[in-house]
């Protein structure tokens, strides 16, 4: 009882503070984030690199079954936020890490699947194209990964994702060793900048290049949950270049509550399958939510995986716009609601445990990582 208490309390200390009235512009709310430390580092076996890479995690358990859901412990949650760290030699630790609560005195900080189908009705994807779009912010930091996947630059060589791009919740997915991040360049070499305007579908050809990753983080929370469906709540993965990218990034956020966001929407692009070589922009409302998922019918095909979900709200403290990173689309769900199937795709939700996570993965400093 002492355990769950503690979680109780370190939930509470992280929720959001928003204004109610009705006529200020959406703003970007202020966290107490709470900190996430290593504890010890243990060496592990080098993994197969066996499974197969899937480009879309199916899940029966829809918002009532996960709200229903007991509240895990303190010692669960810190289980589920430890992690594997994969270098690209192959060599691949263990994590457990420490949840901490700071006062804001303290440290001057301010506190039955349809397969490869997820299209409803209308397709109301856009397919974006030629340089003076794709190269552009915010579409610029979205990434193709070599298993199929797409990813998000969330700092100079940072890329965020999803878990199942890099491991199936047994081992890890075969070319995760010598996993490459690619990014869309023009495609005109011989000087004959628009020799190769000829189809009004593709106005200018792209080419990726690719950057090698150094090295992978993935919660435990995806390796141990995933066949119990605990895993759905922890399908984030952040991959650290082996260079710098040298584009603009976006930079990571605490999910607020769907009722916050600007007409209820969220926004991502991704790679789907169905249209190779074209970067897909989509919008759509937020269905549902619990405190880890965003349910959503965005229109998406296998390959967007791990693409960012982000909004833009307004920075009270910059008196500017800013666009952040809010969630990671996972993936699609078959859900029974009440004798009724309904369908879903899923998208994680940045909590402030997982921000507290994901930044201190970035920044390797609890000290900037204290706002959401």
């Amino acid at each position: 009882m002492a355990a769950l208490s503690t979680l109780i309390l370190l939930l509470c200390a992280a929720k959001d503070v928003m204004p109610s009235s009705p006529h200020w512009k959406p703003t970007w709310p202020s966290y107490r984030v709470p900190v996430i430390l290593p504890q010890s580092t243990l060496n592990l076996d080098k993994p197969q690199f066996d499974a197969e890479a899937r480009l879309e995690v199916v899940s029966p358990c829809g918002p009532a079954c996960h709200k229903s859901s007991p509240l895990p412990t303190y010692e669960e949650v810190k289980n589920y936020l430890s992690y594997e760290t994969l270098y690209a030699n192959g060599s691949l630790t263990e994590t457990e890490v420490g949840i901490y609560i700071l006062s804001n005195s303290g440290d001057g900080s301010r506190g039955r699947s349809r397969t490869k189908r997820q299209i409803y009705g209308y397709d109301s994807r856009f397919s974006i194209f030629g340089k003076d779009f794709l190269l552009n912010y915010p579409f610029s930091t979205s990434v193709k990964l070599s298993t199929g996947c797409t990813g998000t630059l969330v700092a100079e060589k940072h890329v965020l994702t999803a878990a199942h791009c890099i491991h199936d919740g047994k081992s890890y997915v075969k070319g995760a060793q010598k996993l490459r991040v690619g990014f869309l360049k023009p495609k005109h070499k011989d000087g004959s900048k628009g020799s190769n305007i000829t189809n009004s579908a593709m106005p200018e050809k792209m080419k990726f290049q690719w950057i090698r990753v150094k090295r992978t983080h993935v919660p435990k929370g995806w390796i141990k949950g995933n066949a119990n469906d605990i895993g759905m709540d922890y399908d984030y993965a952040l991959l650290e270049l082996k260079k710098p990218h040298k584009r603009k990034f976006m930079k990571i956020g605490v999910s607020p509550p769907a009722r916050h966001l600007p007409g209820g929407r969220i926004h991502f692009s991704g790679y789907d399958n169905d249209r190779p070589g074209n970067l897909v922009y989509r919008f759509c409302d937020v269905k549902d939510e619990t405190y880890d998922l965003l349910y959503q019918q965005c229109d998406a095909q296998p390959g967007a995986s791990g693409s960012g979900v982000y909004v833009r709200m307004w920075k009270r403290q910059n008196h500017k716009w800013e666009r952040k990173i809010i969630g990671i689309f996972s993936g699609h769900q078959w859900v029974d609601m009440n004798g009724t199937p309904q369908d879903f795709n899923v998208a994680v939700r940045i909590t402030p445990l997982k921000y507290a996570q994901i930044c201190y993965w970035i920044k390797g400093n609890y000290l900037d990582c204290r706002e959401g």
